[in-house]
């Protein structure tokens, strides 16, 4: 490692995606004949070949096509490392797109509160996210960060602080036979059409939304469902907090008991992780 250049790895991580050292050029704002210089020099220090060339193609050796499995991802969690620091030293500041899913409670409204009074320099932007799609906002960058009803089983995400654990309620129309009940059991929502989200959520939580091995009605957002259980089509369970801000003389809510409780947690991309995002973690694990 001794006098090993960042920019010599950098040249061979690009060169390696390019396989034209005229485009790799280009996009370090070097020369292709610096782009030579940077690759001779690396191989010179390992001493072997990484890259093949002739007049016709690019191509990594063997050792090359090794070094470059190796070498990215310890590249990507410094230069991760370095992003930290960097944040870290300045402060907070920018912007935060926090994506929220059903009703944006008291703790979550208390998190906030206290994020911007730590953080004046950074601006919190709330967004609804849709009840059939927890997951997508994070991946697709619309937010940075979501809280969104659990499970989370996603390979890609981090999943941050949990918290609000609430008991479930069943929502039916007034109506309906089962709204008479003072609680309903699992056995009831097996004998019930169920409302539950569509795709793009994914099977396992789909599932969770609405345990029941019988008949599901599926729907892309939360108003979508609650309109079909007023217009008598199924029942949707939901917690208690959302039942109550939700509440429509045309629906009602009855407690169901051995389900397991909702619980919401805080995700983001695992190559998204900003300090933005780890500061609004630590003022929502230390609300009560």
């Amino acid at each position: 490692m001794n006098g090993l250049e960042i920019r010599e790895l950098e040249c061979f991580l690009v060169l390696a995606e390019e396989l034209h050292f005229g485009r790799a050029g280009e996009r370090l704002y070097v020369s292709q004949s610096r782009v030579s210089q940077l690759l001779a020099a690396l191989e010179q220090r390992i001493g072997a070949r990484l890259v093949e060339r002739t007049s016709r193609r690019v191509r990594l050796t063997m050792l090359g096509e090794r070094f470059l499995a190796e070498l990215r991802p310890s590249y990507d969690e410094l230069a991760a490392t370095v992003r930290r620091a960097r944040e870290a030293a300045r402060g907070v500041d920018g912007t935060l797109r926090l994506g929220f899913q059903g009703t944006a409670d008291a703790r979550l409204m208390a998190a906030i509160a206290a994020f911007q009074e730590r953080h004046p320099a950074c601006v919190t932007e709330i967004v609804e996210i849709p009840f059939a799609d927890p997951f997508g906002a994070v991946r697709h960058g619309e937010v940075d960060t979501a809280i969104v009803l659990l499970p989370v089983e996603e390979p890609d995400l981090v999943l941050g602080p949990v918290f609000s654990r609430q008991e479930q309620t069943v929502a039916v129309s007034v109506r309906h036979p089962l709204a008479a009940c003072d609680s309903l059991t699992v056995a009831d929502l097996e004998r019930t059409t169920l409302i539950a989200a569509t795709a793009p959520a994914p099977a396992y939580w789909r599932q969770a939304q609405a345990p029941s091995s019988g008949e599901a009605l599926e729907v892309r957002t939360l108003q979508e469902g609650l309109t079909m259980v007023a217009a008598g089509r199924g029942a949707m369970l939901l917690c208690r907090p959302t039942a109550s801000y939700h509440g429509r003389r045309d629906v009602v809510y009855v407690p169901v008991e051995g389900v397991p409780d909702s619980v919401l947690g805080m995700v983001w991309h695992r190559d998204g992780e900003t300090e933005r995002i780890r500061a609004f973690a630590r003022a929502l694990a230390a609300v009560e």
